[in-house]
């Protein structure tokens, strides 16, 4: 089965594995969905990001982080989709949660959080909000 938006599949998967308290979830594997879980991981939204190559596909394992029982991820939402793409310059990133959450930014020196690209004088497409 074709999948239009891989990411927002990635993002569900997260939201939904939280949702029943799981501790690993799995997911095709893709340069962009293990970037964006390293990402996450360094942090500090994921405990663990690793890549499980048994059987004929490699599969995107991801350990979920849970904090006095609760997921340390409240929000996580899409921002730039196939249908409406989202690009802001480099003095126009957002601020997620007034900087306690952090927005993915795709710039042309790869995946960084809105932090990291704007300390490199970076813009570029927003893939996401997490905090």
């Amino acid at each position: 089965m074709s999948m239009s938006d891989p990411i927002a599949d990635m993002l569900t998967r997260i939201r939904n594995g939280q949702a029943r308290s799981k501790v690993t979830i799995t997911m095709p594997l893709s340069k962009q969905k293990v970037a964006i879980a390293n990402l996450l991981m360094d942090e500090g939204y994921l405990t663990d990001v690793s890549i499980e190559s048994e059987g004929e596909k490699p599969q995107l394992v991801i350990k979920l982080k849970y904090y006095r029982g609760k997921p340390v991820i409240e929000l996580l939402k899409r921002v730039s989709r196939p249908g409406l793409r989202i690009y802001r310059g480099k003095g126009e990133l957002p601020t997620v949660m007034g900087g306690l959450g952090v927005a993915i930014v795709s710039t042309s020196k790869g995946l960084m959080s809105d932090r990291a690209a704007r300390a490199a004088g970076q813009g570029g497409e927003i893939i996401a909000y997490v905090a």
